[in-house]
């Protein structure tokens, strides 16, 4: 992990998200961007009196829209988003959640185009060198207009009010956390509620650490498959690159090239080649392991794709544009993660449906060649791994019913004004699960 990340206008990396949530590698904002910040800022501060609506400036928000606010009520305008909105409920997200959260609405407001104060982007990058972490709830994103009631909670700290957890993971008040870090609290003014609450950042944080958590399953399940060809006297004839050249998908093609190098010169593979090996093809689960695995491989590339994209977006409403303008946009809408948080979710089921139905047939004696049954040492006696396969196939099938989408569902919001919500906040919580699970079998 890098000792420091220096925060630019050009944002962040998937990796410095990575460091940042969970290596707490500390920040340190760039000049550049504070005069990007510092730019923006005062185009908001043209609007101070306007009498011209601005979205978030000088009128409410979501169906509220319509409702003018009187200049000497912004600065409280912007207070009761926060602490209106910071309304979640269920149980405490987890520490690198909520710190990627942050730092992916940090390296928004870092591009210039918010309208915040810059004190208001240094207090939010000494929570997170601090290791103060706002304490966010399980639901009140619906993945559209931001993640807000997470991002709320964020904010609400910020502003020296709510809980967090500290460095040794205590709940303690924000007030006492800031007082012993020595971190001023902000005093939001026009506009910075609602810019440090409309970011699709919770939904991308966790797109960003699954798909690191993924990669590295996928590398392992290769290898697992391998031990399996191994354990069940298969054949590496069928990974043969050339084969697999006749269906070039790049996912498959690396994976068959995995297994057959973690294969090559094998002897227990070795040990029944040749003429009297009466066995044509291998089961499915064996043979057709780098189709599968290699398809996970692709939907994974794709999901990094979209999450370099959304890396390099500005996701904000309205957007303050260096020409003065200051737009109302849909760009806060979750759609494009959602749904790759939807497809990582059935890629990785599949792949671990297919990894325990290689465990049950090395544990059944008629399809095991040779293994003695449940892998027991004194079998009827022993029960061997007969209920490890249990417990996997168990969790597979929590798997399938967590790969059921949710960026299919829509529930409308804001007396439907907000009438079709991405959900991809749900969508990235359920996929965390199955990476757990998916982890779990793995290991099996």
């Amino acid at each position: 992990m890098p000792a420091e990340i220096l925060l630019g206008i050009s944002g962040l990396n998937q990796s410095d998200v990575i460091a940042i949530a969970r290596g707490n590698t500390k920040i340190t904002i760039t000049e550049e961007a504070l005069n990007a910040i510092r730019s923006s800022r005062a185009i908001i501060d043209t609007f101070a009196d306007s009498q011209t609506p601005v979205y978030g400036v000088s009128t409410g928000f979501g169906a509220l829209a319509r409702k003018f606010i009187d200049a000497d009520m912004r600065a409280q305008l912007q207070k009761s988003l926060i602490r209106s909105h910071a309304a979640g409920s269920g149980e405490i997200v987890e520490v690198e959640v909520v710190r990627a959260m942050m730092a992916l609405r940090l390296a928004t407001i870092c591009r210039g185009y918010s309208g915040v104060k810059p004190e208001t982007a240094l207090v939010y990058a000494s929570i997170l060198n601090a290791r103060i972490t706002p304490v966010v709830r399980e639901y009140g994103s619906l993945g559209c207009s931001g993640d807000l009631a997470p991002l709320s909670s964020c904010a609400l700290v910020a502003m020296g009010e709510g809980e967090v957890l500290d460095p040794a993971g205590n709940i303690v008040s924000a007030a006492s956390a800031l007082k012993s870090a020595g971190i001023t609290p902000v005093e939001l003014s026009s506009k910075e509620g609602l810019a440090l609450i409309n970011g699709t950042d919770g939904m991308l944080g966790q797109l960003i650490m699954a798909i690191a958590d993924i990669r590295t399953l996928l590398q392992t399940i290769d290898i697992t498959a391998s031990l399996s060809v191994e354990a069940l006297l298969g054949t590496d004839r069928v990974f043969q690159d050339h084969l697999h050249q006749l269906r070039p998908q790049l996912g498959q093609i690396d994976s068959a090239k995995n297994m057959s190098r973690l294969l090559a010169n094998s002897p227990l593979v070795a040990s029944h080649t040749g003429k009297d090996d009466k066995r044509v093809q291998d089961a499915y689960s064996l043979r057709c392991a780098p189709q599968v695995a290699g398809a996970a491989r692709d939907t994974l590339a794709h999901a990094a794709l979209v999450a370099d994209r959304e890396l390099s977006s500005i996701i904000d409403n309205p957007v303050v544009l260096p020409s003065g303008e200051v737009s109302s946009n849909g760009n806060f809408h979750g759609a494009p993660i959602a749904h790759v948080l939807d497809f990582l979710a059935i890629s990785i089921t599949d792949v671990a449906s297919m990894s325990e139905r290689r465990t049950d047939r090395s544990l059944d004696e008629h399809r095991s060649f040779g293994l003695t049954p449940f892998l027991a040492d004194n079998p009827g006696v022993d029960s061997g791994m007969m209920i490890a396969q249990y417990t996997q196939a168990g969790l597979v099938s929590e798997m399938k019913r967590l790969a059921v989408p949710a960026s299919v569902d829509s529930i409308p919001s804001s007396a439907m004004q907000e009438d079709h919500v991405s959900m991809g906040w749900h969508a990235a919580r359920k996929l965390r699960r199955a990476i757990d699970a998916f982890a779990r079998v793995v290991a099996y």
